[in-house]
């Protein structure tokens, strides 16, 4: 399959349930197997800033866990190498200093020729959508990415590690939260997609 076709069948794709993944036990995980959830799909870190958001996500997940939220962290090594270590570790690490009970997969990339499908997918259905100006960490990333490519907020690609995607029940890409959006301030969108 040449890459132009493949990238053509990413855009063929119309949900979220069209994909799968590798658990970070290594177990093939059919995203149809959440149809009726609402998803909460992160791209984390260990060694990030935005690492503590892992006790922020824990905090969404057991407050709605049981009307219907899924929260699955993606690991990723591409910023920073700020998550260098084995599934095994990652998910240690979560455990020991965050608590996290939600779904971990296996470590991927979310950018670039190697991307994983479902974050080709996602980048296709929702694209940057902008720091929150309030963030100290801002200014910062902004004059980082700006520096690097001065027309980076008009590409989809992921800027940095927990940026977040919001999945309807249905399937469907609600919207996108950047990195310097905290956990608790997507709860109102949270709220009105299980209400759905």
């Amino acid at each position: 399959m040449t890459l132009l076709s493949f990238k053509s069948n990413i855009s063929d794709m119309n949900t979220i349930y069209d994909f799968t993944a590798l658990s970070n036990k290594g177990k093939k995980v059919n995203f149809a197997d959440y149809k009726g959830k609402v998803l909460l799909i992160v791209n984390t870190a260990s060694k990030c800033g935005f690492t503590p958001q892992y006790d922020g996500l824990e905090a969404l997940y057991q407050k709605y866990k049981d009307q219907g939220l899924v929260i699955i962290g993606f690991p990723c090594d591409q910023f920073g190498h700020q998550e260098p270590g084995t599934d095994e570790q990652i998910e240690e690490f979560c455990r020991l200093n965050h608590g996290v009970t939600f779904p971990l997969m296996s470590k991927i990339e979310v950018n670039g020729d190697g991307a994983h499908p479902i974050y080709q997918w996602l980048k296709s259905q929702a694209g940057f959508a902008g720091f929150n100006p309030k963030h100290p960490l801002t200014k910062i990333l902004d004059d980082m990415f700006t520096k690097a490519d001065p027309d980076y907020a008009s590409k989809p690609d992921i800027k940095w590690n927990f940026t977040k995607f919001l999945i309807s029940r249905e399937g469907n890409v609600i919207c996108r939260f950047e990195p310097t959006t905290e956990p608790q301030e997507m709860e109102e969108s949270i709220e009105k997609a299980l209400a759905k």
